[in-house]
C-alpha cells in the first residue's frame, strides 16, 4: 500500500470516530463546562498516547527541541474543541457536523498560505460542491433561512472553532521536524491539556462532580480514547502524507456517520431534503478521491 493510500485509510477511520463526538457531545454539553471536559479528555488521551509512544518508537531527545511547537498546535486545537462543545449546547448534531465539512475549504486556503499547496481546478470544484451540501444542511434545507442568513448561535460558535482546525492541519506539516506521528501527537496533547486547564481553571472550582449524569462520563471516555488519542494520531499520520485539503476532505463523511449515530441512539433521521445536502458532501469526497487517482 502506498503512503498516500495509507493516509486515505487513516482519514476514513478518522471520520467514523469523530462523528460519535457530535451525537454524544450534544447530550453531555449542557451538564459540564467545555474547558473541564476537554481538559480531562486531553489528560486521558495524553497518558494513552504517551504510553504508546514509549512502548513503540520511544521519545527521542530531538522531539524535545523547540517545545513551543507543541504549544502552538495545542493552543490551536484547544480552541477548536472548547468552541465545539460550547456550540453543541445549542446546535443539532447533524447541523454541527455539516459546519465541520466546511473545514476542507478553509484548509485549502490555509495550506496555500502556510505551505504553498496548490488546489487544482478539480479539487476546487469538489470543495465547492461539498460546501454547498454543508450549507444546505446547516440551514436545514430551509431556503427562507438561507436567504435571511439565519445561522444558529451554536453553529456560528463552532464555525470559529473550525477555522482553528483548518489552520491546524497544515501547521502539523510545517512544524514537524521528523518526529513519528505518535511522538508528535503526545507532545501536542500534553501542551493542549496545559492550555485548556489554565484557560478553564475557574470552571473546575465550581463543577459539581457528584451531580454529573452518566452520559458525561461516557462522553468523556469516548472523546478521550476514540475521538482524541486515536484520531489525533490518525490526523498527524495523514497530514504528513496528503495535502491539507485532501486530509480534511474526509470531514465530508462526518454528517453521514452522525446520521448513523443518531439513528442508533434512537434520535431519528432528518428530512429527505436535508439528506440531499449530505449526498452532495459524499459526492465531493468521491470527486476528491477520483482526482487523487
Amino acid at each position: 500500500m502506498s503512503q498516500a493510500l495509507r493516509g486515505h485509510a487513516a482519514m476514513l477511520l478518522f471520520s467514523a470516530l469523530v462523528a460519535g463526538s457530535f451525537s454524544l457531545g450534544v447530550m453531555a454539553a449542557p451538564h459540564i463546562a467545555p474547558a473541564v471536559l476537554n481538559s480531562l479528555r486531553f489528560l486521558i488521551a495524553a497518558v494513552l498516547v504517551g504510553v504508546a509512544a514509549f512502548a513503540t518508537t520511544g521519545v527521542p531527545r530531538s522531539a524535545l527541541h523547540a517545545p513551543w511547537r507543541y504549544f502552538v498546535l495545542g493552543g490551536i486545537f484547544a480552541t477548536y474543541f472548547v468552541l465545539m462543545f460550547e456550540g453543541l449546547k445549542t446546535a443539532e448534531p447533524v447541523s454541527a457536523a455539516a459546519v465541520f465539512t466546511l473545514t476542507p475549504i478553509m484548509a485549502a486556503f490555509a495550506g496555500y498560505f502556510l505551505l504553498r499547496q496548490i488546489t487544482t481546478g478539480w479539487m476546487a470544484a469538489a470543495l465547492a460542491i461539498g460546501g454547498v451540501g454543508a450549507v444546505w444542511v446547516i440551514f436545514r434545507a430551509d431556503l427562507n433561512a438561507l436567504l435571511q442568513f439565519q445561522v444558529g448561535r451554536g453553529e456560528a460558535i463552532y464555525f470559529v472553532g473550525c477555522i482553528a482546525h483548518a489552520i491546524y492541519t497544515p501547521m502539523v506539516r510545517k512544524l514537524n521536524r521528523g518526529e513519528p506521528a505518535v511522538v508528535f501527537t503526545f507532545g501536542m496533547l500534553v501542551a493542549c491539556c496545559i492550555v485548556v486547564t489554565v484557560w478553564g481553571w475557574r470552571d473546575f472550582l465550581v463543577t459539581d462532580w457528584a451531580a454529573m449524569p452518566g452520559i458525561v462520563w461516557i462522553t468523556l471516555l469516548y472523546v478521550a480514547i476514540f475521538a482524541s488519542a486515536i484520531t489525533f494520531v490518525l490526523l498527524q499520520y495523514a497530514s504528513l502524507r496528503l495535502p491539507s485539503a485532501k486530509v480534511m476532505a474526509y470531514t465530508y463523511l462526518t454528517p453521514s456517520w452522525v446520521l448513523v449515530w443518531e439513528i442508533a441512539l434512537g434520535h431519528g433521521a432528518p428530512t429527505s431534503l436535508v439528506l440531499l445536502g449530505v449526498g452532495l458532501s459524499i459526492l465531493a469526497l468521491v470527486m476528491l478521491l477520483k482526482g487523487d487517482r
